[in-house]
């Protein structure tokens, strides 16, 4: 599916070390931040970054959590865990560029494409 958007992908391994990073031409400058930011979420909380926001709600148990790790955790979507063909996490993938649905969607596509082993 092509949705005519242009993006950063970035996937990155357990330890938030980056492993893939592709801009695509006239992507926002921003998206790049925010991509590694994304896989970095989705690796150092271990969950999609948009399940972030409703734990880090005032008076919720992640109340700031937006403001550690150097303001690396993203509270909205585009970022998700990859697992192995065993159900271990193995790494993180981020989409920016688009729209939060557009981000999770091309993030979701490249997650369905990947063949673990």
């Amino acid at each position: 599916i092509e949705i005519d958007v242009p993006m950063v992908i970035t996937v990155v391994d357990m330890g938030g070390n980056l492993v893939l990073l592709h801009r695509m031409e006239n992507s926002l400058l921003a998206s790049l931040e925010i991509s590694q930011n994304k896989a970095y979420t989705a690796v150092a909380l271990k969950m999609p970054s948009s399940d972030v926001k409703k734990l880090a709600q005032e008076g919720e148990e992640l109340q700031g959590i937006a403001v550690q790790h150097a303001g690396r955790i993203v509270e909205f979507g585009g970022g998700l865990p990859i697992y192995d063909a065993d159900g271990v996490q193995i790494g993180g993938i981020g989409v920016s560029g688009g729209s939060v649905e557009e981000d999770t969607s091309v993030a979701q596509a490249g997650l369905d494409a990947y063949k673990p082993k």
